[in-house]
Parts: structure tokens; sequence; C-alpha cells
């Protein structure tokens, strides 16, 4: 009946109808904040600009290169992690945390499409506005003052793929935040340690690579590299197209992985739910 009303019908191709109508719906939706977007780009230019000071002292301290990074490769890796800053979700926050709380979800259980599909591709379609006026701008401005470009043309194509693969999967790890509000009268104490950890382990602030061996260690075994640390090495040229191979087969094991966990979780959490008053 929903479907009928709507004018989608049933089938696959309708599906992907529907699907593509939320990814174009939550572009439109984040596309109303466009003096938000002109001062996050403001705010992560100027944080890149005290990056660059920074690192680049580091580099020149190490002599000129600090595990495989020289002054144009930690040009590469600050201007796109700055870009992806804000395109990612690396603070947890999700929509679904405010529905589940309220007992509004279940008017999500009641349409015929997959929650977790349909509340994923919403967010995706904010990132992708995100990435056009922030993301592309900032590692235009690094590009424009110095930072090195990847010597391999496959890099782009494979750079565009593991952006894109790096936004889903920080969505999805950031609905499993929501989810838990199932079973948990409040989540954010689990957003703000979603939060901190997420930023620090995907290399936000340095890259993966300077940590030490244990730490390093510590974040491979999280999904957080592959949110932004294994898109930075893809664009930035610091792994040959072997590489870049196995961080898009990393990425997609990790978002098959996260994605089956909030299968489970929506699943049991439908089963759990209650929901009080008149």
């Amino acid at each position: 009946m929903v479907s009928a009303e709507l004018g989608v019908g049933f089938g696959p191709r309708a599906t992907v109808r529907v699907y593509w109508r939320l990814l174009c719906a939550g572009f439109r939706r984040q596309s109303a904040y466009r003096a938000a977007m002109l001062g996050g780009l403001v705010a992560n230019a100027a944080f890149g600009l005290l990056k660059v000071a920074v690192l680049f002292a580091t580099v020149r301290a190490a002599g000129g290169e600090v595990a495989g990074y020289d002054v144009g490769r930690m040009s590469a890796y600050i201007w796109i992690s700055q870009g992806l800053f804000g395109v990612l979700n690396l603070n947890g926050r999700s929509e679904l945390a405010t529905r589940v709380k309220d007992g509004s979800v279940v008017v999500d259980f009641l349409r015929p499409l997959d929650v977790q599909a349909a509340e994923i591709t919403v967010e995706v379609g904010r990132a992708l506005f995100a990435l056009v006026s922030r993301g592309i701008p900032m590692i235009a401005l690094g590009a424009a003052i110095g930072m090195a470009l990847p010597t391999s043309v496959a890099a782009y194509p494979l750079g565009a793929l593991s952006v894109l693969l790096g936004i889903v999967l920080s969505m999805a790890s950031a609905y499993l935040v929501g989810v838990a509000g199932f079973w948990l009268v409040e989540t954010r104490g689990i957003q703000v340690l979603y939060m901190v950890m997420s930023g620090f382990l995907a290399g936000l602030f340095v890259p993966v690579g300077l940590f030490p061996p244990l730490l390093r260690a510590v974040a491979q075994a999280t999904p957080f590299p592959a949110m932004m640390m294994y898109p930075v090495d893809v664009l930035g040229g610091h792994t040959d197209v072997a590489g870049m191979c196995g961080r898009l087969v990393a990425q997609a094991a990790w978002l098959f992985g996260v994605a089956m966990l909030g299968q489970i979780l929506t699943r049991a959490g439908r089963r759990h739910l209650e929901v009080q008053g008149g």
C-alpha cells in the first residue's frame, strides 16, 4: 500500500529507485545549510594550517622524512584528512538514536524498507554534499599549495572508490551507536566514547603510521583507519597499486562485517522494542 501510494511499485528496479530518492533527499537536506558549510570550510582550512606547522616541523626534525612521509606526502595527508573530516561521521551522532528513544522508530519498521539501509542511504546523501562543498575544495587547496600528488593514474579512480567506502563505513558504524538505544536509556555516553576513539584511531590528528607499534596494532583492529587513513593513503600516493587494492579489500571487509552486525542488532532490537504512551 505504501509503495503504491508513492508510485514506486514493487521489484528490484522500484527498490533501487526508492533508495536513489532517499540519497537525493539526504543531499538536498544538507544543501540547505550552505552558511554552515562555508563556516566549516574556513574552520577546516584554519586547522589544516595549524597541522601544517606542527607536522612539517616533525618531518624536518626527523631529517626530511618520517615513517615514509616527506613534506609533500605529509601535506597530502593533512589536506585530504581535513577534507574528509567534514564528510565522515566520526562523532557517532545518529538521528536513529533519537527515534529509538522517543519510540518513533516504530514508524520506520512499518515502512517497506530496510531500516538500516534507508538510514545509511540518507546519511550518505548528506555526506556527498559535504564532499562536494567541503572535501573537494579542501583537497584543491592542498594541491594548490604543494601537496604531493599520486604518480599512478590508478590512484584517482581507486581513491574515489576508497573515499566512498570510507563514507559508507563511517555511517554504518555510527548506526551501531544509534541502534544501541534499543537496550540503553541514553546513548550519549557511548557516542562521546565513539567520538574520542574514532578521530584518533582513524588518523585525524597524525597518520596511523606514526603510532607506536602497539597502538598501531590496536588501531588496525578497529574499522576506524578504513574510514579515513586508507582513503588518504590511496589519494596521497603513499602506497603502490597493490597496496591500494589491499586497502580497498580491507575497507570492503570491514563494511560487510559492520553492516551484518547492524542487521543483527536491528532485528534483535525490533523484538526488544517497547513503546509506551497514548
